[in-house]
């Protein structure tokens, strides 16, 4: 019998295991090692691990979490997991089986894209979806915003800081308020609703954008805003509540409104999504499941 399941191996899922392990509590951590972040090649807002490239820091990670004899690491993806009274059934896609006091759930999320002709090209290169994440290394630069949803407004004002030069695309979408436009506008910010015929530019970096209308604008580098919804649907099968976002709800502790069961990361922290948030989410559900094991004992 484990002490706690951790599912999900990103920055979450690894600190939550570094903490249990240094708790001398018996852990599996189950990662298939797909992580969203495997297109970026260098991680930022980390302390001590600025500019790191994100397969390195998980490298690092799992040499650090081999100290620690109570944790093990299976390289399977987690299918199904039942809670059947005080203990969980997890049952991984290649048929495995075990079972656990406490589970912690760290899968992520998953993107969806706007479909737009060579955007994956530049993804992780010149175009990114987290400003506090790679906004320094675009800073000054003509940039763009391209986003289908009512949250082009809102990004838009947070490129802004990083730079002025900035056109908003909502690719054939009306997102944008009247007075949105106006406030953009009196900033110097065109808006384009028109459709996005495809992005150009030459290994991964963005020169231009051009429009279904004949229109080109000259770009350097932009973000894109993508839909995200979970990237397991385990907190659903288990009954876990979630918030109009789509991040599983916890408390101060991580603990979900299942018995046991706790969330961290971006599982249950839509955004923003930076790695220093993820792993220190992952530390303290971990002390939550210290926690909660010690009054269990007592």
């Amino acid at each position: 019998m484990l002490d706690c399941a951790v599912i999900g191996g990103g920055p979450a899922g690894l600190n939550a295991s570094l903490v249990l392990g240094r708790s001398r509590r018996k852990t599996v951590l189950f990662d298939d090692d797909k992580p969203r972040n495997s297109v970026t090649k260098e991680s930022h807002g980390f302390i001590t691990r600025d500019g790191i490239n994100p397969s390195e820091l998980r490298r690092i990670a799992r040499a650090e979490l081999g100290n620690y004899p109570d944790v093990t690491i299976i390289e399977q993806r987690v299918g199904k997991v039942t809670k059947d009274h005080q203990r969980f059934t997890i049952e991984t896609e290649a048929g495995d089986v075990y079972h656990a006091k406490k589970v912690i759930l760290a899968t992520g999320l998953k993107e969806t894209f706007p479909e737009i002709n060579s955007l994956k090209q530049y993804y992780g290169t010149s175009v990114f979806s987290c400003p506090f994440c790679d906004g320094w290394e675009l800073r000054d630069r003509p940039l763009a915003v391209i986003a289908e949803n009512t949250r082009a407004f809102h990004m838009t004002k947070v490129v802004y800081n990083w730079s002025s030069d900035l056109i908003v695309c909502t690719n054939g979408n009306k997102v944008l308020s009247i007075n949105d436009k106006t406030i953009l506008e009196n900033k110097g910010i065109s808006v384009y609703e028109q459709k996005i015929s495809s992005l150009i530019g030459e290994d991964g970096y963005l020169k231009k954008i051009s429009f279904e209308d004949g229109i080109t604008v000259r770009r350097e580098g932009g973000f894109v805003v993508p839909e995200m919804e979970q990237a397991s649907t385990i907190g659903e099968e288990l009954g876990c509540e979630f918030t109009d976002q789509g991040a599983i709800i916890t408390d101060a502790t991580g603990h979900t409104n299942v018995e046991g069961l706790f969330a961290c990361g971006d599982t249950s922290i839509i955004a923003p999504s930076q790695l220093i948030i993820a792993a220190a989410a992952g530390s303290k559900t971990a002390i939550g499941v210290n926690a909660a094991l010690f009054e269990e004992i007592f």
